[in-house]
């Protein structure tokens, strides 16, 4: 909540220019004794004050809160989301909302009792937890002779991934406990039957007719039916930091891993991730693949 302690508010150029010209009505008026002049500057300086006033009860007393903000991959923009609630009975247009680290700003109206969103693109550029930082709203609402501003930094931050770099998946190894891959004798070609549902088999391989015929009370998890198909195998891939040379080093491995673990979801292969102190079991799915991207975009070398 912005209160009105926290509000700061100056002349804007414009409202230097402004006071310049109500000094020179004012001393025009005193030499010439012009009674219309010193009701034209008074009248103006009375406009001028109730800007004053409007301007800073734009911001006062809105509150500022941090929305979710979706992981992203090292280069891209983190989009931080703010909304700004108004719970005064009248609008508050014109309210800058910038970010002082990246510069990255919008500009949203709020309604009366009603609530608006700014999304701010903050430059990601290593991977890890990317904090908000400071944000500075700011407002020259009605006619700009005075700006007013304030601060909030809210505890906000963004995961950020690994840059993926794209190569391809490791080959084969001898057994699983070599960082390769086991195969199993089910792939996608031609149709071989119909086994229990599991939480990791994809949607497309459900058999959604089955489920139709069945009684729409009892269709649950535990008597769906998932096709099975024979033909190429699906890999059980083991995705091993060790298995990349020091030499690239670690910044670089991290990135070929993330490149890996998208390969991998695409191909539909099961695959584990393998770092020093941390292992994931193989599996597959969005849940799967963003625990091992969040897992490198953590890793800390010991």
């Amino acid at each position: 909540m912005l209160g009105h302690r926290r509000v700061y508010i100056v002349p804007s150029r414009l409202g230097f220019f402004f006071g310049g010209a109500l000094a020179i009505l004012l001393v025009g008026s005193i030499n010439y004794a012009l009674s219309l002049g010193f009701a034209l500057t008074f009248l103006l300086a009375g406009m001028g004050i109730a800007a004053m006033v409007q301007t800073t009860r734009n911001l006062a007393r809105l509150s500022v809160r941090a929305g979710r903000s979706e992981p992203v991959f090292a280069g891209d923009a983190a989009r931080f989301r703010l909304a700004m609630a108004n719970a005064g009975d009248f609008d508050r247009p014109e309210i800058l909302v910038r970010h002082l680290g990246s510069g990255a700003q919008q500009t949203v109206d709020v309604a009366a009792a009603d609530s608006a969103e700014a999304v701010l693109p903050v430059p990601a550029a290593r991977r890890g937890w990317l904090p908000l930082g400071r944000v500075m709203l700011e407002t020259r609402f009605p006619v700009g002779l005075f700006r007013a501003w304030s601060y909030v930094e809210p505890d906000c931050r963004c995961l950020v991934y690994p840059h993926p770099v794209a190569s391809a998946l490791p080959a084969p190894a001898p057994n699983a406990q070599a960082g390769g891959a086991r195969a199993h004798a089910q792939g996608s070609d031609d149709f071989s039957g119909l086994r229990g549902y599991q939480p990791a088999d994809s949607p497309r391989h459900v058999a959604w007719k089955s489920v139709a015929r069945s009684d729409t009370q009892h269709a649950r998890s535990d008597v769906m039916l998932t096709k099975q198909f024979a033909g190429d195998a699906i890999a059980e891939l083991w995705l091993d930091l060790r298995d990349l040379p020091p030499s690239l080093g670690l910044e670089a491995r991290l990135s070929r891993l993330s490149g890996w673990v998208l390969s991998a979801e695409r191909t539909g292969a099961l695959y584990g991730l393998r770092l020093p102190g941390a292992r994931i079991e193989p599996g597959r799915g969005e849940t799967h693949r963003a625990a091992c991207l969040e897992a490198l975009a953590l890793y800390k070398a010991t």
